[in-house]
């Protein structure tokens, strides 16, 4: 961090004042995060500049946070601020295992189906990318995959390049996300009558034989459960961490502490759980209603000594823009909904940044 010293005004104050503000998702110190990468106090103003190490989009808490503190002092009555961000890879995207081209791997999983984790996937996938990160999403769900309807891509196909062991698929662009499905190479009337070693090889293929162009994360949308393909993932493929989805109904909740013990006994951090169907909210009066019971996510969070990232709503909306090819984020940016879905996404990606912070470094070695 540069430093420049005025006589007028206490710099060590200053400095104090801008390592105690908290960064609004991790709720950490940006001493502690090192964040400050120069302070500089001319006459009355004061030039900051921070580096996280997570998309900060066009939320201004942060910004509002560092100007509060430091004009509050004596001496500064102006604050010029710039707000910068690098994501950097995983310390095992540089092993063997690694996915060429990807950074970080988010896992979406749950414990059982129908509680909305597709749709959650595809909107983290695009609230990240609303955010200004460069994101792919995967549809691991081999038996049943829904992304390509949720992204309104239809019966595309993939472009294949190469010939032999070194063909690779070109992602389908998607609002802005570099995707791939299963769900492009089969029709919808196909069903996938394979069992669990021919599904992890599909896995496989559709995970290294994808030319992912540079992303910083790549969402994996999981089938529910704990079987054979989230076994392949954490054996095969450095997963960065997990976002359970649950909805708060305890049957619910039991399968979703399957879903954080399995990818606990596999070495893969937990990042956080999101709660589905929290409440519904009446269209006609307003009124909220949870009907599904309150309060199971933070619950199962406080359980397992992760965090509740975020609260959805059971919305008829965010239904019927998935179903249309255009999940909320894409469809109603600034509805209620979209906005913590945008929540969502900075808060996973900077408890991701914590945990890569944490990480033990990996040997990279060469092929």
């Amino acid at each position: 961090m540069r430093e420049t010293i005025m006589a007028d005004v206490d710099i060590n104050a200053v400095h104090t004042a801008l390592g105690q503000v908290l960064d609004p998702a991790l709720e950490q110190s940006l001493a502690e995060l090192d964040a400050i990468r120069k302070l500089e106090v001319s006459g009355a103003r004061a030039e900051v500049e921070l580096c996280l190490g997570y998309p900060l989009g066009r939320d201004d808490t942060l910004a509002r946070r560092v100007r509060d503190a430091l004009v509050a002092l004596p001496g500064i009555d102006e604050v010029g601020l710039v707000l910068d961000w690098q994501i950097d890879a995983h310390p095992a995207a540089n092993s063997a295992m690694a996915i060429r081209g990807v950074k970080n791997i988010i896992a979406v999983a749950s414990g059982k189906g129908g509680v909305g984790k597709s749709t959650t996937a595809a909107n983290i996938a695009l609230a990240l990318a609303a955010e200004g990160a460069h994101v792919g999403i995967l549809d691991a769900d081999i038996y049943g995959p829904s992304q390509p309807q949720m992204l309104g891509v239809g019966q595309k196909r993939p472009q294949v390049i190469g010939e032999g062991k070194a063909q690779q698929m070109i992602p389908i662009p998607a609002h802005g996300l570099q995707s791939i499905s299963m769900g492009y190479l089969v029709s919808e009337q196909t069903p996938m009558v394979w069992r669990g070693p021919m599904v992890s090889g599909a896995l496989k293929q559709l995970l290294t034989q994808t030319r992912w162009d540079e992303l910083d994360y790549l969402i994996i949308d999981m089938p529910p459960g704990t079987g054979d393909i989230a076994l392949t993932l954490s054996q095969s493929v450095p997963v960065t961490g997990a976002v359970v989805v649950t909805t708060p109904q305890d049957i619910a909740l039991l399968d979703a502490k399957k879903g954080i013990e399995m990818f606990r006994k596999v070495n893969v951090p937990v990042l956080g759980v999101i709660e589905n169907m929290a409440v519904h909210v009446c269209s006609e009066c307003g009124h909220k209603e949870h009907i599904f019971g309150a309060g199971g996510g933070e619950r199962i969070a406080a359980d397992y000594q992760t965090r509740l990232l975020g609260a959805l709503p059971l919305s008829l909306a965010i239904r019927r823009q998935a179903d249309g090819g255009e999940p909320s984020v894409v469809a109603n940016p600034d509805s209620p909904e979209s906005q913590e879905y945008l929540a969502i996404a900075r808060r996973l990606a900077a408890e991701l940044w914590r945990a890569n912070r944490r990480a033990a470094p990996v040997t990279i070695i060469e092929s």
